[in-house]
């Protein structure tokens, strides 16, 4: 099983997956997800030319399940081992939801000397918590109750989350498979990890990262978007990186590289190819 070793205050094994060969594209997946969210766009990128990194972040999939070290510092030096170990040269980083604040960390703390392009999928920056200087963001209250939802009962809240992260609260048999999948996937993770991440992704502040990007940037998202608002995140983040492009993908709900696969791995390979 591909794995590297981390450092640091909380080290742990990250598993990563590797398919196709060329210029390298690293795939950060989101919560409570892993890396196998990103099958569609695995295949179409390893198909078309490019040498796909897909890893699991620590506490998911099968990457190691330390007791600290949930935090957007911690998550970005994680994928500094990843490049570093693997000496990815090149790179074209693409994160979605919470993973966005890994590729968003990452350039802030450690720059772009390994980076060629940045991707945001439906991504958490530029800061998600409403606060008095970010008026725009979300209420405390929303991530107060994901966690008691988590803490409570964590698989009864997965079976209510996923309906609205794929746009079938009205009708979830329609895509009961693709739940169930989701759902296989979460029920799996450190319950630690889960809440952790909640309280990350939910009061981190990129704002100052996004200020330091000097790639091309494509900025993806959904404008049916249940969970992270586009308004909020991703025309914000379009208008704080200079020259991104930003693709607005009509009646996409949250989780469209699986409901949106095709046109999402259509948008990338354009981005990767310009």
């Amino acid at each position: 099983m591909p794995t590297i070793q981390t450092s640091g205050p909380h080290p742990t094994e990250l598993y990563y997956y590797e398919q196709g060969q060329g210029q390298p594209v690293v795939l950060i997946h989101g919560w409570p997800l892993s890396h196998r969210m990103w099958e569609s766009q695995i295949t179409a990128l390893s198909e078309a030319g490019y040498r796909v990194i897909a890893y699991d972040r620590r506490g998911f999939g099968q990457s190691g399940r330390p007791t600290g070290g949930y935090d957007y510092d911690t998550f970005a030096a994680d994928l500094d081992e990843i490049m570093t170990q693997l000496d990815l040269q090149d790179a074209v980083l693409a994160g979605f939801s919470m993973g966005g604040g890994e590729v968003a960390r990452y350039i802030g703390r450690y720059g772009s000397a390994r980076v060629a392009k940045a991707m945001l999928l439906g991504a958490v920056p530029p800061y998600l918590l409403k606060t008095e200087d970010n008026p725009e963001g979300v209420d405390k209250s929303v991530f107060d109750g994901m966690l008691e939802g988590v803490r409570s009962d964590r698989i009864a809240f997965l079976q209510n989350f996923f309906p609205g992260f794929y746009n079938l609260d009205k009708d979830p048999q329609q895509g009961a498979d693709l739940i169930a999948f989701s759902k296989w996937i979460a029920w799996a993770a450190s319950p630690l990890a889960t809440r952790e991440c909640i309280v990350a992704f939910g009061t981190t502040d990129f704002r100052a990262d996004l200020a330091k990007f000097d790639v091309p940037t494509c900025i993806v998202h959904g404008d049916a978007d249940q969970i992270v608002p586009i308004d909020v995140s991703g025309q914000r983040s379009h208008d704080m990186i200079q020259g991104s492009r930003l693709e607005v993908v009509q009646g996409a709900p949250h989780g469209f590289a699986a409901t949106h696969a095709q046109q999402l791995n259509t948008l990338m390979l354009d981005f990767l190819r310009s």
